[in-house]
């Protein structure tokens, strides 16, 4: 081979590489799948590699969960290596929040999805929605999530937990937003007259009537254990008799 045909070969490599960069938008089509990512044909001498992580902003289990062979795809250039000749993509539109980008204490703007007794589900934009429980819902005991919040409505949270790795955000309302007023129902109180007052029974006399019902118990459980003994007594007798006189 002639330094010529050397040369032809390599140029056109070397100028579509170069029309590549960071960011460009590509259609392609997915030729190979690994258990790290997907190789993806992008019109250009080298496949670009799609990792698992990039597939989308949520977690992914396994690639075939998202792509397959033969898919068309929509790609983002994340990154360039001229000098291996490596093409690295994203599925993941740029500027996109990510569960990776999430931190604790962050105030996140979403909108609840579904409700549930332990709590609601909130849409952050993340992929997965987040998790408010119900006893992140106000400082104090929140019975009903309902009473605080509605499914489509959009609030405010801040976020109190990430696990990228079990892909799970935990949320939290308290102090972002006023306290529930609890609204307790009037007790009748009821009228006491002179002969009521005599059936009034103080805390300290029912606990002493109560010891004396306990002690009587005991009393009659003891009896009862004699009076069984004494019978079983009684026939032992009974029988040892009937048989000596059978013997006799």
């Amino acid at each position: 081979m002639t330094e010529q045909e050397l040369n032809v070969r390599v140029i056109p490599r070397k100028r579509i590489v170069k029309k590549l960069a960071r960011g460009m938008k590509l259609t392609g089509k997915v030729r190979r799948v690994t258990r790290f990512g997907a190789f993806v044909d992008i019109g250009v001498n080298t496949d670009g590699l799609v990792h698992i992580s990039e597939l989308a902003p949520y977690r992914v289990a396994k690639v075939t969960d998202v792509v397959n062979v033969g898919d068309e795809v929509t790609v983002w250039i994340k990154d360039l290596n001229k000098a291996e000749n490596r093409i690295s993509l994203t599925m993941i539109p740029p500027g996109t929040k990510t569960i990776r980008d999430l931190q604790v204490g962050e105030i996140v703007k979403g909108t609840v999805t579904r409700i549930e007794p332990y709590g609601a589900f909130v849409d952050i934009g993340i992929g997965r929605d987040a998790l408010l429980r119900v006893r992140e819902m106000a400082e104090g005991y929140v019975r009903n999530p309902e009473d605080i919040v509605q499914v489509g409505e959009e609030i405010e949270a801040r976020v109190i937990r990430v696990d990228v790795r079990r892909n799970q955000v935990d949320l939290s309302l308290k102090g972002l937003r006023p306290e529930p007023v609890e609204t307790e129902e009037e007790e009748e109180i009821p009228v006491v007259t002179e002969e009521d007052e005599e059936e009034i029974i103080s805390p300290f006399e029912i606990a002493f009537l109560e010891a004396q019902a306990q002690k009587e118990r005991r009393r009659e459980k003891k009896r009862r254990k004699k009076r069984w003994d004494e019978f079983e007594d009684d026939e032992i007798i009974r029988r040892t008799l009937e048989y000596a006189e059978k013997s006799g």
